[in-house]
């Protein structure tokens, strides 16, 4: 099962009732954090997942309202006790940005271990438990959007286990561990489980205009997680020049892209009312709702 917390849904500034605009996953008991704007610290704090645990963090791009929030976190993270190395991955230059934001913080009980997104960086990263992929979306500056796919196992075989003799002692080590030996001879999953099954996940997006390649990304995902930074479909010329997203922009995406459901997120300060414009993303997407700070869900395995 992934838990997935939308911990803020505001873009450019915190307002006294809006977060910034941060996903928080949670996996096994392990956390990955995308983006951490002021304040991100706080409202993590009123989810209750707790500090230590995160072992990532993901930048979309290098905003203010993006990352300005990471030097409190880091210490956050260091007070709960974390020793383990935490993983930081963003585009290029990550690690002269946060060396700045660590002026401030710059004593941590933990070391950083950081991954920069460029042309060689591998299009899938495995930290722990989350397996990570990412594409370029289209801001005013080099931006990223993320998913995150959990896989499942196909299912075992008993009968495959029987025919090819496979001792029934090491029939659970071979389904958790991939291989076993017994007597000498080694057996492996291959032999005995089936193909792959319809694993979680998510995408995260923020801070783009609606270009194709994000929906061959975004394909049939259980979340999509998008900015919809204006409501009113007038504010369109805004959105093409600042390089954000409309509602209906954003409806069009996970319509394209068949997805289980979409939460817009990203508000502007200047949208307090977003309830007064849903309608012009339910009407293109039906299962389209409104991010709200710390709104959250787990997602399980298909039957």
């Amino acid at each position: 099962m992934l838990d997935i917390c939308l911990l803020g849904t505001g873009g450019m500034m915190p307002m006294p009732d809006r977060f910034l605009t941060s996903m928080l996953a949670r996996l096994n008991g392990r956390l990955l954090l995308i983006d951490c704007g002021e304040g991100t610290q706080v409202t993590m704090k009123l989810l209750g997942w707790g500090f230590k645990a995160v072992d990532v963090i993901c930048f979309t791009h290098f905003h203010a309202d993006h990352i300005s929030g990471l030097p409190g976190m880091l210490l956050a993270i260091g007070n709960a006790g974390r020793t383990e190395p935490l993983t930081l991955i963003g585009g290029a230059g990550l690690q002269y940005v946060v060396e700045g934001l660590r002026r401030i913080a710059p004593e941590l009980p933990y070391p950083l271990k950081y991954i920069e997104l460029k042309e060689d960086t591998p299009n899938v990263i495995e930290v722990n438990d989350f397996r990570i992929s990412y594409t370029l979306a289209d801001h005013m500056v080099k931006c990223y959007a993320y998913r995150i796919d959990v896989p499942r196992k196909g299912k075992f075989d008993p009968e495959r286990a029987l025919q090819q003799n496979i001792p029934k002692v090491i029939w659970s080590k071979l389904q958790k561990e991939g291989i076993a030996y017994y007597e000498g001879k080694e057996y492996t999953s291959d032999m005995v489980m089936g193909a792959e099954r319809k694993g979680i996940s998510v995408v995260y997006c923020t801070d783009s205009r609606p270009v194709d390649r994000l929906i061959p990304f975004a394909k049939k995902v259980d979340l999509f997680i998008c900015e919809g930074m204006y409501g009113e479909e007038e504010k369109k010329q805004k959105a093409i020049q600042k390089k954000h997203m409309l509602f209906s922009e954003a409806a069009r995406l996970a319509k394209q892209a068949e997805v289980q459901q979409l939460w817009l997120t990203h508000f502007s300060p200047s949208l307090l009312e977003p309830e007064l414009y849903l309608e012009n993303a339910t009407k293109i997407f039906e299962k389209t709702v409104l991010g709200e700070d710390r709104k959250t869900i787990s997602i399980a395995f298909e039957e």
